[in-house]
């Protein structure tokens, strides 16, 4: 295991990192847009208020406050039910707590002088988000926390009286300036630890370039759902880590060929109640594609109309309702494609589909450094891993916790090679 996990500590990470600022399960979905907008990882901690009001609060308490992480595509499933669709303005203003999924263990608390090897066995184990208090007395100094006590890591030096030599964090402050940050944290998402790692390649030598396949960091067992099948479908299925699935077309051989992929990475910063009326009413091939490549231009949401053959088709009261849904869930309004082109006549396709949305895919054979570095330039929660000889056959992808789990697997015992030695 490299050195890196067990000199550096938590604290390390959190040097410019802001306050964390909570957001309220009494918030509404409308707000909780645009918090995303500005999240890591495209979701954000849902808090309950503090029952009561204290000049204060301990960890524990924090943490039992905690109630999951709302994500875009919780979002957008939200807003694709029937009702909502409906009533768009009713939608907007629900308290998010209707939505937020209860998952109290995606978040932990732990201390500034906790190693990075503990924090990221937490994060394999299911953590995404780390709150780490903000305390006046650190001071950043990691290899003062990691040394050897009777044979033991000092985790955090609270555990041992202050008189003690090994008692490495600097003179405590008095107990009134330590009411004033006690209740005052910061928070670590994945994204931050994986940034962290590209800081300190040279640390993990000669893992970064190695193979994703040699160091067994390709998750088979990938969520997808076929192109011809409804895109709301997915939602059904969707796993938790990473929050996505593959839209596939079969092939006669029984292998996967990616079309796209239905994630909350694709949808963080999307036109939300336009992706969710595609969600809702599109196949998945057609949701991830663009409905102009399937459709006809009868059947597709009008957005170049101008105002006065608006007004001209719209004879009736129903009939503008249903004219300015269309318009305003329109399919190159979800983000699918730009529209920024100074020719407006010019023929949108399947090429700016795939330049633009195609899923973020890689090669069995790629570099883990490469991969990593995919991740934090497109700002993903996966990579999509293609078959060699194929870009467009599936074998599997590769998440945070596979990253984790590859850069902390304890490297196997060369049993033959010590035989050899021996003779």
């Amino acid at each position: 295991m490299a050195s890196v996990f067990l000199y550096h500590v938590v604290g390390d990470l959190t040097v410019g990192k802001p306050e964390l600022s909570e957001f309220s399960e009494t918030e509404t979905v409308g707000a909780a847009i645009g918090a995303i907008g500005d999240s890591a990882e495209g979701g954000i901690p849902v808090w309950r208020k503090r029952s009561v009001k204290s000049p204060f609060e301990n960890a524990q308490s924090r943490q039992q406050r905690f109630i999951g992480i709302l994500n875009a595509l919780d979002i957008v499933a939200f807003l694709a039910r029937e009702d909502c669709l409906a009533d768009q303005e009713k939608a907007i203003n629900t308290p998010v707590s209707e939505i937020v999924a209860p998952a109290n263990s995606a978040l932990k608390v732990v201390d500034p002088g906790t190693r990075l090897i503990d924090a990221l066995e937490m994060m394999k184990q299911g953590a995404r988000r780390l709150l780490v208090p903000k305390s006046l007395v650190w001071r950043g100094m990691s290899k003062r926390f990691s040394i050897l006590y009777n044979g033991k890591w000092l985790k955090n030096a609270d555990s041992f009286g202050g008189s003690s030599s090994t008692n490495v964090l600097a003179t405590r402050p008095s107990s009134s300036s330590t009411s004033s940050i006690q209740d005052k944290f910061c928070c670590l998402s994945r994204e931050d630890v994986l940034r962290f790692l590209i800081g300190c390649l040279g640390a993990l030598a000669p893992l970064p370039l190695s193979s994703i396949a040699s160091l067994e960091a390709i998750n088979p067992n990938y969520c997808w759902i076929e192109a011809s099948s409804p895109a709301i479908d997915a939602t059904k299925k969707l796993p938790n880590d990473p929050c996505a699935a593959a839209v596939v077309e079969p092939t006669p051989e029984g292998q996967h060929k990616i079309l796209g992929e239905i994630s909350l990475a694709k949808l963080w910063k999307c036109d939300y109640l336009s992706a969710a009326w595609a969600l809702a009413k599109l196949s998945a091939g057609q949701f991830v594609m663009g409905v102009e490549d399937h459709m006809n231009s009868r059947s597709l949401p009008d957005i170049d109309t101008h105002s006065d053959e608006i007004a001209a088709e719209e004879t009736n009261a129903a009939a503008a309702n249903s004219n300015r849904l269309r318009r305003k869930f329109s399919s190159r309004s979800i983000g699918f494609f730009s529209n920024s082109s100074s020719d407006p006549n010019l023929s949108i396709g399947r090429s700016m589909y795939r330049g633009r949305t195609a899923p973020l895919t890689c090669k069995a054979t790629s570099s883990l450094a490469a991969v990593m570095a995919q991740m934090l330039s497109h700002r993903a929660t996966h990579v999509w891993v293609t078959e060699i000889d194929n870009d467009d056959i599936l074998v599997g992808l590769v998440g945070y916790t596979d990253i984790l789990a590859a850069v902390t697997r304890q490297p196997a015992a060369a049993a033959p090679a010590t035989l050899d030695s021996n003779l």
